[in-house]
């Protein structure tokens, strides 16, 4: 399962080193090339909100098999697309159906006892991390040898052999929801209303997300400039530091199966603070940038196993509605922290990144100190509104009123 989740997710990920290479192919210009990220993470996005929870409804095994058989008509088809129009289209349904990591993932929570949960999910998501770091590492690889559709070629059989094994090695397993599919999406959304701790921690999970997608928004812009002045190929190999992560999912899972989910929130919050700081130094020290970025990697992970280690024993029956409103939110987190970064980049550069690194990473631990410590509440609200102050008469010092 952890291998099926990693292939399932690195297929939202070949087209990210080659959208140049595509482009010339395809003759298409650089802003339609972009798209092609674009529109495989809104695929996704409504893959989380329209799919995830059907595998409280249906039954996982054959839900689960029919979505990597699609998964692969897909990718053929982005693989024969003659212009840019099909390619969007494939792309767009692929990253629709790579939510099936997404199935997988409290499918493997269902399987497991208790007290090896935390393990379990840990293993698979060891899967995703490095499906996702891999992707693209190997398009690029294979791009070099036989051209940018040979990635798609081998991905689709790659989907089709998996298909085969799930279809041979997963145990039947039938949702419990006895509603039907428009009363399965409201429940989705009356769950984050419900259950305090999945809202306290779907707020957490996207405070981290939004940290890391901050890093890896911005980090291609430090190194491709005077700085270091590295070459496309050179900051590829730094995405490998973000192995990191699966280790920190391993760890992470064991740790909530010994109850230690709350020690692990605490110091991933600390640690996510402390690689600001380490990423702020590193603008000018290579060692201390990669030990920033692993510590940020790390740190996240961490966060991101225990949240889905408490979540997951909420209601068993409707895991797949709770790994949807998560993950939604999740994937928002990111979406804001791509947003931002690029706006602070462009008027503060990577000081300001880093601040607003921090300030996440500070955000989310007050939320977990507020939720845990009532009597915290007002510290909270005073540092929020001295923080608030303090960025206006910044923004009023900046614009010179």
């Amino acid at each position: 399962m952890s291998a099926a989740v990693g292939l399932c997710v690195a297929a939202n990920y070949y087209a990210q080193p080659l959208l140049d290479t595509i482009a010339r192919d395809l003759g298409m210009t650089a802003t339609s090339a972009s798209l092609v990220v674009t529109v495989a993470q809104v695929g996704y996005a409504l893959g989380l909100v329209l799919l995830l929870p059907l595998g409280d409804l249906l039954e996982r095994r054959r839900l689960v098999c029919g979505l990597t058989l699609a998964t692969s008509i897909s990718l053929v088809l982005t693989a024969i697309a003659p212009n840019g129009a099909l390619l969007l289209v494939g792309t767009a349904l692929t990253g629709l159906l790579s939510v099936t990591a997404q199935i997988l993932v409290p499918f493997a929570a269902d399987l497991a006892s208790p007290r090896q949960r935390g393990r379990v999910v840990g293993t698979v998501m060891t899967g995703l991390v490095l499906g996702m770091l891999l992707a693209r590492t190997a398009s690029g690889a294979l791009a070099t040898t036989g051209g940018w559709r040979t990635i798609y070629w081998v991905a689709a059989l790659a989907m089709l052999v998996l298909t085969a094994v799930l279809h041979r090695a997963l145990p039947q397993f039938r949702g419990t929801a006895a509603s039907s599919y428009p009363e399965l999406i409201r429940s989705t959304a009356r769950l984050l209303v419900e259950e305090p701790v999945l809202r306290v921690r779907a707020v957490i999970g996207m405070l981290a997300f939004a940290c890391f997608s901050v890093l890896w928004t911005s980090l291609a812009f430090l190194l491709s400039g005077p700085g270091f002045g590295w070459s496309e190929d050179e900051i590829g190999l730094v995405g490998l530091f973000g192995a990191a992560g699966a280790v920190a999912a391993q760890l992470a899972g064991r740790l909530a199966d010994r109850g230690l989910t709350t020690h692990t929130t605490i110091v991933g919050a600390v640690a996510l603070i402390a690689s600001w700081g380490l990423l702020l130094l590193g603008a000018h020290h290579l060692v201390l940038l990669i030990a920033g970025i692993v510590l940020l990697d790390l740190a996240h992970q961490g966060v991101h196993i225990a949240n889905q280690s408490l979540i997951y024993a909420l209601r068993p029956e409707a895991r797949g509605r709770i790994t949807s409103a998560y993950m939604t939110c999740y994937f928002a987190g990111g979406a804001i922290g791509l947003a931002l970064a690029g706006a602070v980049h462009a008027r503060a550069g990577w000081g300001g990144v880093c601040v607003l690194g921090a300030v996440l990473a500070t955000g989310l631990l007050l939320v977990w100190a507020v939720t845990r410590r009532p009597e915290l509440r007002a510290v909270a609200s005073a540092v929020l509104m001295a923080a608030g102050l303090l960025a206006l008469i910044a923004a009023v010092v900046r614009l010179g009123i």
